[in-house]
């Protein structure tokens, strides 16, 4: 398991829970709001974003436009861009829209191995210890999505 890795699972107190989930079930159970929040997108809002649904495109530009990891489930059709904690209030875009998750929730974490191009997986892995996605990004992203309009991937 990379550094990357064993830093994300130390936001849960014990560990060697999430690495056992990981190595078990391929997923850890993390609660967010003290080492990362999350901002939740939905397929919708990011394909827009990057102009593209083609998985590898959208990966890739993920990765240049966010700078950091990125979740994929794509059984419920939704991005985590892994943030630092932020507070959630301060965050300007509606829940319905890109809601940031943050202390009281939790999230799926896949394994390092998962990396699509089914289920929940890696877009983009963290790469280094504390990698995570600038707000701002984040932010910009979602600004990219919502002028492109309701149409969706271009």
């Amino acid at each position: 398991m990379s550094a990357a890795f064993d830093w994300l699972a130390r936001a849960q107190q014990e560990p060697h829970h999430a690495h056992r989930g990981w190595q078990e079930s391929g997923i850890a159970l993390l609660p967010l709001g003290t080492r990362f929040n999350s901002v939740c997108l939905s397929a919708r809002i990011v394909h827009a974003g990057v102009g593209t649904d083609d998985p590898d495109v959208v990966s890739a530009t993920l990765a240049e436009l966010l700078n950091g990891p990125v979740i994929h489930n794509r059984v419920q059709h939704r991005y985590h861009a892994l943030v630092a904690p932020y507070p959630v209030s301060r965050w300007r875009y509606p829940p319905h829209d890109a809601p940031m998750l943050g202390a009281g929730h939790f999230l799926s974490v896949p394994a390092s191995a998962l990396t699509g191009p089914t289920g929940l997986h890696w877009a983009v892995r963290p790469r280094i210890v504390g990698d995570l996605c600038p707000v701002q990004s984040v932010a910009a992203l979602v600004h990219i999505a919502r002028e492109a309009g309701p149409s969706g991937a271009r």
